[in-house]
């Protein structure tokens, strides 16, 4: 199963979940409607069908959780480890470029450096969205930024690249005919 952040569900989630489906074949059983379990349980009403035509193929534990697609190659007590790591400055880790921040390459290098694990830049993505991490914003905005310019940039060169914005007034769909107004 996926999800729409791509890291899947960690073990507590994945138990919610097993609740939730067995909380459905409690009100099967008590004859309530799908789209009133759906609803209630706040869920769609597909997956409510699915889990009553599995719950009636192969009862409760049809509905059970089957565990984690894949299992987790960090142990807890490696991602405490990492997660300690991560909070800590990449300069101490060697890396003293211009840019101090942390990037999927970089953890996916010390993951490796630190517990001779490999992980794709994909995978080092699921992994720490699996545990509640996200794409960093900085905090404060650079020195040497200079809000007027940026707008100006936008006025007018945005305006040569791009063109004026469309407005409400019909177009043509002929490429040989403009439309009149």
């Amino acid at each position: 199963m996926r999800y729409a952040h791509g890291g899947g569900l960690t073990p507590k989630e994945q138990e919610k979940r097993e609740r939730v489906r067995l909380e459905a074949a409690e009100r099967f059983a008590r004859g309530e409607k799908a789209e009133v379990v759906a609803r209630e349980l706040r869920v769609t009403s597909r997956s409510v069908r699915r889990w009553r035509r599995e719950g009636e193929e192969g009862g409760a534990d049809a509905l059970r959780s089957k565990g984690p697609a894949s299992v987790e190659r960090l142990s807890p007590g490696q991602w405490e480890r990492l997660e300690c790591e991560l909070k800590r400055d990449p300069l101490v880790h060697g890396w003293d470029d211009e840019f101090q921040g942390w990037t999927l390459k970089r953890v996916k290098l010390l993951i490796g450096r630190m517990f001779h694990v490999g992980f794709t830049i994909q995978g080092v993505w699921k992994l720490l969205r699996r545990h509640g991490w996200s794409a960093q914003v900085p905090l404060r905005r650079a020195v040497e930024r200079d809000d007027e310019a940026i707008e100006v940039w936008k006025a007018e060169v945005w305006l040569q690249v791009n063109g004026p914005r469309r407005t409400w007034a019909p177009t043509s769909a002929s490429r040989t005919r403009q439309a009149r107004g």
